[in-house]
């Protein structure tokens, strides 16, 4: 009897992941995709296939590929290796979807230009190019619920502050109670900068730091600031920003 029964258990589990890696992708996408994912050009199978273009959140990619990871069913979540080129950029790592709908992205690299987030961001004009390692995202409705990791960004173009690029800065973000915090500073931007951005549970945001101009900053980009008001006894100028998501 038990030697029946394991055979029994092999079998289904021989079926089951028959189905899995023959299960057309097309096929699962219609069924299965949550409504921030679109995807189009469609191949392969749901162990493996790959997508022209896709739109996750507002993020476009095209050259969509993955590959299952079995073992992350149990975990209740279908999680896949993945690789994609965003507009002039890249993507590697693993992204998943939870039973409740919600995107899952861990151990993923992307090098991504900002004026592909700029609308999804509501900061129009929003220019440069971000290197990222993500530990651990997690997105419910097209919002970031859960974020940790770093960037880089380079060649910052941020309007409020300048109408030209402004140099290098490093962000790091991490998830708290009350949503989600990144601490941003230059690195060899032409703008001294140190601030905090938050990503609270109501998908509202708010920027606040302290601006000044360096020994290298054009005089051009130093009278820009001027418009921030006043400065204070440092020859510090303060940068809010605010708005919802």
């Amino acid at each position: 009897m038990p030697r029946n029964r394991l055979m029994f258990v092999a079998l289904v589990v021989t079926v089951v992941l028959g189905l899995i890696v023959s299960f057309p992708a097309r096929v699962a996408y219609h069924w299965f995709a949550p409504p921030t994912v679109a995807m189009s050009g469609v191949s392969g199978s749901l162990w493996r296939g790959a997508a022209g273009q896709a739109n996750v959140a507002g993020l476009y990619v095209g050259q969509l590929e993955w590959r299952l990871r079995p073992l992350s069913l149990f975990l209740g979540r279908a999680s896949f290796d993945i690789s994609a080129s965003p507009a002039g950029g890249m993507l590697e790592g693993t992204a998943g979807i939870g039973f409740g709908g919600d995107l899952h992205v861990a151990a993923t690299r992307a090098t991504l230009p900002l004026d592909v987030i700029a609308g999804v961001a509501t900061m129009p004009g929003l220019r440069g190019t971000a290197t990222a390692n993500i530990e651990r995202l997690r997105l419910r409705d097209g919002y970031p619920v859960a974020a940790d990791g770093d960037a880089e960004i380079r060649g910052l173009l941020l309007p409020p502050v300048s109408p030209q690029p402004i140099g290098g800065y490093r962000v790091e973000f991490f998830t708290q109670d009350d949503g989600i915090v990144a601490s941003v500073e230059d690195t060899d931007g032409f703008v001294d900068i140190a601030g905090r951005l938050l990503l609270d549970t109501d998908r509202n945001y708010e920027f606040l730091g302290q601006l000044a101009p360096k020994a290298e900053t054009p005089a051009n980009i130093a009278d820009q600031m001027r418009f921030l008001g006043s400065p204070n006894a440092r020859g510090q100028y303060e940068l809010r920003l605010e708005g919802s998501l």
